[in-house]
């Protein structure tokens, strides 16, 4: 049975709220608690590490607790509810440190709370992605609900990306602490809702009922799709590129790009970016498609966001003054960007059935655990690099005032130029090398294993 507009748009409208909450924590974490509270951007960086860390063992864990699942709601809604919920308050005190906080209570609690947000987040993300191979037949309906949850989800990140600075200062009047926390306060009420309404209106069509493995099964089963740990591998080398940016993006305009005026040419560069990673996901992206297979699109992305990059770099070398000037970079690197998410969700939904007819186990739930994974653990990996950029460039909000001229001639700014634009072409180039090697799954070979699943 074809999927109805309604299972489609409240899918979509759960992406949405999803990415909402998440772009939050993966761009602007680190900002909030290094910039405006003061804690050591080295001592941030750490603790965003350490709790990708601990995903790795929690996530796959989170991953066969759901496929063990059986309630009359099915495996995947009960834990998408209760995961939502909790993560939306977690995700609210997050963004609320308490006043009275600083020094080493102030880590602890930023400490705590992340690793309790990434717990929470990983609880209902997991059964979010694993429904799609457990509710489409394959082929174009599972590529098409793919692109359109994965545009939803883009849509719900560059709102988050356009929005978020601006919202902060209006709710909090310019104080920059309550805003966050207000605006926090919005986004997670909003997530819960969203996700309560796809929750409603989605049921499991097609699930293949087989024994719950153990903990050494489905490392071994993973291990054993050399497809799925190619897609993972490209994942993690991606968005590491793109949250090394995300993250010391506020940092260039504030520091170097936009001196007493930057928060207006912030403001207006995420929501010219923002508008062409969505318009990337519905509209570039299903055009490109009807001439191009999905591998070359995913190819034809990866020239696109190397180029943005490099033409970045020579405009911040020649000390570019104009906003518009960006909006170039910005277009091939947004667009690039948005459309490889939808592709890495398309391919990785393809390694279900590789999976189950190679090692005859279908486990949605563990391999899209490990996107959860490597996805967090992309933004750890960048966290981590952008607070050492910020450790030995020494830039704070004690610089703000200081002469763009001044700026551009700094060592300093020099390393926070490097580092946004030469390490994510490197991991691009990376990630094109991993790929080219290793996947095999071509729309011929995704059609030819369908049918053989089919026939037993």
């Amino acid at each position: 049975m074809k999927l109805s507009w309604k299972e489609k748009a409240s899918y979509g409208l759960g992406a949405v709220g999803k990415d909402m909450v998440y772009m939050l924590s993966a761009s602007y974490i680190l900002y909030y608690y290094q910039d405006i509270l003061g804690v050591s951007a080295i001592a941030m960086g750490t603790i965003l590490m350490a709790a990708r860390v601990f995903d790795a063992f929690n996530d796959p864990i989170m991953g066969i607790i759901v496929a063990k699942t059986r309630t009359k709601w099915g495996k995947f809604r009960p834990w998408l509810l209760i995961g939502t919920i909790l993560n939306a308050v977690i995700l609210y005190f997050l963004f609320a440190a308490p006043p009275a906080l600083d020094g080493g209570g102030l880590v602890a609690y930023a400490a705590i709370l992340y690793v309790l947000w990434g717990v929470t987040y990983t609880m209902m993300d997991i059964p979010f992605w694993s429904m799609i191979p457990a509710f489409t037949e394959g082929g174009k309906e599972r590529e098409n609900l793919s692109t359109l949850a994965r545009s939803c989800a883009g849509v719900g990140s560059a709102l988050v990306t356009i929005l978020t600075m601006k919202c902060v200062y209006m709710l909090g009047q310019g104080n920059e602490r309550s805003g966050f926390s207000r605006f926090a306060l919005v986004l997670a009420a909003l997530f819960i809702l969203f996700i309560g309404i796809a929750c409603l209106c989605i049921r499991e069509k097609s699930t293949v009922d087989v024994e719950s493995p153990s903990v050494g099964q489905m490392f071994r089963s993973l291990l054993q799709n050399d497809q799925a740990m190619t897609v993972v591998i490209s994942i993690v080398l991606i968005n590491c590129s793109l949250y090394i940016t995300s993250n010391l993006v506020i940092y260039f305009f504030k520091y170097d790009f936009g001196g007493e005026t930057w928060y207006d040419s912030f403001t207006l560069f995420n929501t010219f970016g923002g508008g062409i990673q969505i318009l990337s996901m519905m509209l570039f992206f299903p055009l490109l498609r009807r001439f191009l297979s999905a591998i070359r699109v995913f190819y034809l992305s990866f020239f696109m966001a190397i180029t943005g990059y490099i033409v970045l770099l020579l405009l911040m070398l020649f000390n570019a003054t104009s906003i518009f000037a960006l909006f170039v970079p910005a277009f091939l690197i947004f667009a690039a960007f948005g459309m490889l998410t939808v592709l890495t969700t398309v391919f990785l939904a393809n390694t279900v059935d590789y999976g189950q007819w190679k090692n005859n186990r279908r486990d949605e739930s563990v391999i899209f655990s490990m996107q959860t994974f490597v996805v967090k653990l992309a933004s750890g990996v960048a966290a981590l690099i952008a607070s050492i950029c910020l450790s030995v460039t020494h830039l704070s909000k004690d610089t703000s005032e200081v002469s763009q001229a001044v700026q551009a001639a700094s060592s300093s700014v020099m390393t926070l130029r490097l580092t946004m634009t030469v390490l994510p072409i490197l991991g691009l180039l990376a990630a094109v090398f991993c790929f080219r090697r290793k996947y095999i799954l071509t729309q011929e070979k995704v059609e030819e294993i369908a049918r053989q699943i089919r026939q037993g």
